[in-house]
C-alpha cells in the first residue's frame, strides 16, 4: 500500500508501473505472398525531390552518373526499392510525356502550377526516369496524364516505351538513344481524378479510365498493369462504382490516405518538438489505415471474391506542416521516431492485408513528406523511416504467416488505442521474420509468442527506438535513430519471448 501511495504522489497510476504483456500465435496455414511492390516508392515533381535529390546540378560534387546522384542510388538499392512511381501525384496531369524528351536544350520549360509554381526545365524526363529505374534495379510505375492529356497522349507514350516493331515513335526512341523498348509494366491511368487529376465525378471517370484503357495496349514484350484512380480515405462509394463499372478491366486500384498529426488540412502539426499529445493523434490516425484497407477490399470482394484486382496504396505516409523558412510549395519536412512508427505500423497493416494489398508507395522517397532521406547540396542522410524499410525488406515476396494478436492498450488523456502491431512471413530458405511495433510511448511490453507448424532454434533481431518520440537526424548527428541490435528476445520452452521497449520497431529472425 505504501509502494502504490508513493507512486501516485510520483503521477504514475499502477495499470502504467505494471508490466504490460502481449500474446502473439504464428501460423503457417497461408498460402498468400507479400508482394514485395508493397515497399514501393514515389517520385514527383515537387520541391527538391527530383531536381536537388535524384537529379542534382553537374557540379555538385558528389559521384554522379549524369546528374543521377549516385549516393541515393546506393542507399536505395540497399533496401531492395521493387518499384518507383513517376513523374507524381499532381504533377503527373500537367505533364506531357513528349516535352521530356531528345535533346535537353530543345526541351520546353513549363510552370510547375500545382508544386510551387517553379519553372520546369524538363531536363529530368522519361529516358532520363528509365536510366534511373535501372541504376536501383527496380521496376518504373509510370503515371500518365488523364486530367489535361488525352487519350493518344497516353496510347503513343505506351508506344514509344514498349514497342519494338516499325513504327514512328519506335524510330524517334531510337533517335533518342534507346534502340530497345523499356518493357514498362505498371501504368496508372490518371492520379487522384477526384481532385487535382479533374475534379470528376466517379462514374464520369470511369467511364474515361475505360477510355483511356482501351488504347494503352500490350505489346508482344509484355502485358499491362493498368492501375486505376481509387479513393481517397474513406470514400467507399468511388470504390462501390470502379468496381461496379470497371471490375476486372483495371490490374489495380489505387488508394490515397496521408497520416495528418492533427487531423486538419489547414494546421497539420509540426515535423519536430511535438508532445505525446500530437504523437498519440499521430498514431490514433494513422490506425485508420487499418479501417480503410479492411473496407475498401470488403467492397471489392463484393465484385471480384477471386482478388484478381489489386488495392494499390500508392500514396500513403505523415504529412505535417512544412519545416520553418522552407518554400510552402516544397512539402519538405523533418523526419522522426514517431515517423519510423508509422511506417512500420502501416507496413505490418499491408502485409497482413496482402491477399488484397499488393501494391504500395510512400509519398516521398527524398526531400517530401515522409522521405526516406534528406539532402543539403552535397550532404545526405538517412531517416529514422529509411530504415524501417530496411528491416522489413526481409518480407518482399516471401510467404505471409497469419498470426493472431492479444495487445494492452496504450493510454492517453483518457483515450485508447491497440499498442502492438505486427506481421510475419517465412523467406525461401525457411527463415520467419517477425516485425513488431509498440506504439506506447512509455511502456514495455513482454510478449508471449506461441507457433503453429514452424519450427526454429534461434533467434537474433534490431530494434529502432529513441529518446523520444520526436527524435531525428540531422545533418550533423546523422546517426541520432538508427537500428541496433536487439537482445530482448529468447526462447522459453516452445514459446518466444520478447521484451519490446517503449516506442520502438523489432524485428526478429527466426532459424
Amino acid at each position: 500500500m505504501k509502494k502504490y501511495l508513493l507512486l501516485l504522489l510520483a503521477g504514475i497510476s499502477f495499470n502504467s508501473y505494471a508490466q504490460k504483456k502481449a500474446s502473439i500465435t504464428v501460423s503457417n496455414d497461408s498460402k498468400d505472398t507479400i508482394s514485395r511492390h508493397i515497399y514501393g516508392h514515389f517520385a514527383e515533381h515537387l520541391g527538391h525531390g527530383i531536381y536537388g535529390g535524384f537529379w542534382v546540378d553537374k557540379n555538385l560534387p558528389v559521384q554522379k552518373q549524369d546528374r543521377i546522384r549516385l549516393d541515393i542510388v546506393n542507399a536505395l538499392k540497399r533496401i531492395k526499392i521493387p518499384n518507383l512511381r513517376w513523374p507524381g501525384g499532381c504533377f503527373a496531369d500537367e505533364y506531357h510525356w513528349r516535352d521530356g524528351i531528345g535533346p535537353r536544350v530543345q526541351r520546353p520549360k513549363m510552370i510547375n502550377t500545382n508544386w510551387g509554381g517553379v519553372v520546369e526545365d524538363n531536363s529530368f524526363g522519361t529516358h532520363e526516369f528509365l536510366e534511373l529505374c535501372k541504376l536501383l534495379n527496380t521496376e518504373p510505375y509510370v503515371s500518365a496524364n488523364v486530367g489535361s492529356g488525352t487519350v493518344e497522349e497516353m496510347s503513343k507514350w505506351v508506344e514509344y516505351l514498349n514497342f519494338d516493331g516499325a513504327s514512328p515513335l519506335t524510330a524517334l526512341r531510337k533517335q533518342n538513344g534507346h534502340p530497345g523498348s523499356y518493357n514498362v509494366k505498371f501504368w496508372g491511368v490518371g492520379n487522384e481524378s477526384w481532385g487535382c487529376g479533374g475534379n470528376m465525378t466517379a462514374e464520369h471517370y470511369a467511364d474515361e479510365y475505360r477510355r483511356y484503357a482501351t488504347y494503352a495496349r500490350d505489346y508482344p514484350n509484355v502485358r499491362l498493369r493498368k492501375i486505376a484512380c481509387g479513393p481517397s480515405d474513406g470514400d467507399y462509394d468511388w470504390t462501390e462504382t470502379m468496381m461496379k463499372k470497371v471490375g476486372t478491366r483495371m490490374w489495380g486500384l489505387s488508394l490515397h490516405s496521408y497520416t495528418l498529426p492533427t487531423g486538419r488540412w489547414n494546421d497539420k502539426g509540426p515535423a519536430t518538438g511535438f508532445g505525446e499529445k500530437e504523437y498519440f493523434n499521430t498514431i490514433k490516425n494513422t490506425l485508420r489505415m487499418e479501417e480503410y484497407v479492411t473496407k475498401h477490399s470488403a467492397i471489392m470482394d463484393k465484385y471480384d471474391p477471386k482478388k484478381r484486382v489489386a488495392l494499390v496504396v500508392d500514396e500513403w505516409g505523415v504529412w505535417t506542416n512544412v519545416e520553418p523558412n522552407t518554400n510552402p510549395g516544397f512539402l519538405y519536412q523533418q523526419n522522426s521516431l514517431r515517423d519510423a512508427l508509422v511506417a512500420g505500423t502501416n507496413l505490418n497493416i499491408f502485409n497482413n492485408h496482402c491477399d488484397r494489398v499488393k501494391m504500395a508507395n510512400i509519398a516521398q522517397a527524398i526531400n517530401v513528406l515522409q522521405s526516406l532521406i534528406l539532402t543539403d547540396k552535397e550532404k545526405m542522410l538517412l531517416t529514422p523511416t529509411y530504415y524501417i524499410f530496411d528491416m522489413y525488406k526481409v518480407h518482399q515476396d516471401a510467404k505471409y504467416l497469419p498470426i493472431q494478436l492479444n495487445t494492452p492498450d496504450y493510454e492517453f488523456d483518457g483515450n485508447k488505442l491497440p499498442a502492438v502491431n505486427v506481421s510475419a512471413s517465412q523467406d525461401k530458405a525457411g527463415k520467419v521474420h517477425i516485425t513488431l511495433v509498440n506504439l506506447d510511448s512509455h511502456n514495455s511490453i513482454d510478449v508471449s509468442t506461441a507457433f503453429k507448424d514452424v519450427k526454429w532454434s534461434k533467434v537474433t533481431g534490431q530494434v529502432l527506438t529513441a529518446n523520444s518520440t520526436a527524435d531525428v537526424n540531422t545533418f550533423t548527428k546523422p546517426m541520432n535513430v538508427v537500428p541496433k541490435t536487439f537482445n530482448g528476445a529468447k526462447r522459453d520452452g516452445d514459446r518466444l519471448m520478447v521484451s519490446l521497449p517503449a516506442k520502438s520497431v523489432v524485428a526478429l529472425e527466426l532459424n
